[in-house]
């Protein structure tokens, strides 16, 4: 599979990712102050947006429409850099892309579904994400680590995502993705887009902790590794059953 073709895949992931999680956090008007209906909804969307898009072009980039996802596949030696940087340009245009198709039917008055500090507590807001972000990456190591985990991997990743996004929306909105925080950030302006380089550092510190932590914990086991062709992060793998032999036995 060729370079481009995975960027368009990690580009048109990414833009999904905000247009359906933050738009939904907007439609249903997701305050985060209670753990109302809208609250789950926000959540269960960003979550089941990975599902979907691990199942539909997992097989073509490995589906990290996530800086910090690939940051982590970078730092365990599953991908180049070329492939690393190549991978976040064309997820930050996606989330771009997305922040502007928000704009066509919210107002950017609405927050476009940006985070948001917590508290007034910049280190605080700094700690809730990195925690977040490292809980989510050392999931995503763990069950794509083996093969025959492969079938499950997107549903697992993305009730992850759910999982965190259900803790932190309270707190921050829930980022652990720089792309998705950014893409909505630069149309909403103000508050927004001064703080959003919170959203940036600390969705990479804790890909960063997740993964040498989980290259220390699995350090020495043996590890069945996926086709090296895509740095996978949630594509589903075909198993194949056993040939039967055609042979008939001597007598």
């Amino acid at each position: 599979m060729s370079l481009l073709k995975k960027c368009i895949a990690e580009c048109i992931g990414t833009f999904v990712l905000v247009f359906f999680g933050c738009g939904t956090a907007v439609a249903v008007k997701c305050s985060g102050v209670s753990p109302d209906a809208a609250y789950l909804m926000t959540a269960l969307a960003f979550g089941l947006v990975i599902v979907a898009m691990a199942y539909s072009i997992g097989n073509i980039s490995g589906c990290h429409i996530n800086p910090a996802v690939s940051l982590a596949m970078l730092v365990s030696k599953k991908m180049t850099a070329k492939e690393f940087w190549a991978y976040v340009g064309s997820q930050f245009v996606g989330g771009i892309v997305g922040g502007l198709f928000l704009t066509m039917f919210f107002d950017k008055n609405t927050g476009l579904g940006t985070n948001g500090v917590y508290a007034d507590n910049i280190w605080a807001t700094l700690l809730i994400e990195i925690i977040l972000t490292f809980v989510f990456i050392i999931a995503i190591l763990g069950v794509t680590s083996k093969i025959s985990n492969g079938s499950v991997a997107g549903i697992v990743i993305g009730l992850t995502l759910v999982l965190v996004h259900i803790f932190g929306i309270y707190f921050t909105g829930t980022s652990v993705n720089p792309a998705r925080s950014f893409g909505p950030a630069i149309f909403a302006g103000g508050a927004a887009f001064a703080n959003v380089w919170i959203f940036i550092i600390a969705p990479l510190v804790g890909a960063v902790l997740a993964a040498l932590v989980y290259k220390y914990m699995a350090d020495g086991q043996e590890e069945e590794t996926a086709d090296e062709e895509a740095p996978k992060a949630a594509a589903p793998v075909r198993s194949s059953a056993p040939r039967r032999s055609n042979k008939k036995k001597r007598r």
